[in-house]
């Protein structure tokens, strides 16, 4: 006869074999994110908790909240830090007033093509991960935008044609470029800024191609002037503890799914180049070149900006642009 406690295993074991579910128990993560369900960064996101969850057979379960659904984009870094959610997609230059590094990749013409945004990550990225990590976090990986260009309602030939204009700042590195051009920095993150431009909120703003299309910046601004100013990269972090808590297994194949997805990014983010272009174009935008005038007096600025960035960045930010230009 068996004993009871024989009996409770046998009950057991087939309560297993008829529900699977039962047999291990399922982690549910949140990632934030800023940006709009069909942009390359979001749609990027979803295929990384796709391969996450294929790969651990749904043992980990990832939730991507796009459109700052879950927070405004300033408040996802601390949201990851403190635990709030697990994961979460963050804009490197909206931090620079914390860490001047964090900016590097918001300074203009400092790189201007895929090939130098690279260059500049590779040198900035050990001095992220150690920074991260410090904060409790883990930098998972980092993907570019499109080169930023000038948005605007009417022809921007020179710097004083931006004089007084109400311009969207996002970073800190967008809001000096206002108060050098003599331009007044009106705050607007990219999950408000179609209402701003609706409602007249702004009158120009610089950013890439690809939020260009998400907002459907044709409805308000009849210009993009494209500068290739600057290629600002998003992080994606996680929170430490969340991360240590996984097991070996389910830690690695998240790390799998980030290198991934880091390569897919980088890809992606060319691709829209030719993509977001023409989807303005075929909207009535006039895309156009600038002109010498503008496109030497912007460098100016960027000149100024970068001699302003690396005295409060000191031998940090001397060490990085030292291995960027090597």
């Amino acid at each position: 006869m068996k004993s009871l406690s024989q009996l409770f295993k046998a009950v057991l074991a087939s309560l297993v074999i008829a529900c699977p579910s039962i047999g291990f128990a399922q982690t549910k993560w949140d990632l934030a994110s800023a940006y709009a369900p069909a942009n390359f960064h979001t749609l990027n996101l979803n295929q990384f908790a796709a391969d996450v969850d294929k790969t651990t057979n749904g043992k980990l379960k990832i939730t991507v909240h796009p459109a700052a659904s879950l927070f405004k984009a300033p408040e996802i870094k601390r949201a990851v830090q403190g635990g709030q959610a697990q994961m979460g997609e963050i804009i490197l230059v909206n931090f620079e007033n914390e860490w001047p590094i964090f900016g590097a990749d918001g300074l203009p013409f400092l790189t201007d093509s895929y090939e130098s945004a690279m260059k500049l990550y590779k040198a900035q990225k050990p001095m992220l991960e150690k920074k991260f990590a410090e904060q409790g976090m883990i930098m998972l990986y980092s993907v570019p935008w499109p080169p930023q260009g000038i948005y605007s309602k009417k022809p921007i030939n020179s710097v004083a044609d931006l004089k007084g204009i109400k311009w969207r700042a996002y970073s800190p590195a967008t809001g000096r470029i206002a108060d050098l051009v003599g331009a007044q920095p009106v705050t607007v993150q990219a999950a408000e800024l179609a209402q701003a431009m609706a409602t007249g909120v702004i009158e120009a703003t610089m950013t890439s191609g690809a939020t260009g299309v998400d907002t459907k910046m044709w409805e308000s601004m009849k210009f993009y002037t494209d500068t290739q100013a600057w290629m600002p990269k998003n992080a994606v972090l996680i929170n430490k503890k969340a991360f240590d808590s996984l097991d070996k297994t389910t830690q690695d194949a998240v790390l799998k799914a980030g290198a991934a997805a880091e390569v897919r990014g980088w890809e992606s983010s060319r691709k829209v180049v030719g993509e977001s272009a023409a989807a303005l174009q075929k909207n009535g935008m006039n895309i156009v070149q600038p002109s010498p005038t503008l496109k030497t007096e912007l460098q100016k600025v960027g000149a100024k900006m970068l001699e302003e960035w690396s005295s409060k960045a000191g031998s940090e930010g001397t060490a990085l642009i030292n291995n960027y230009r090597k």
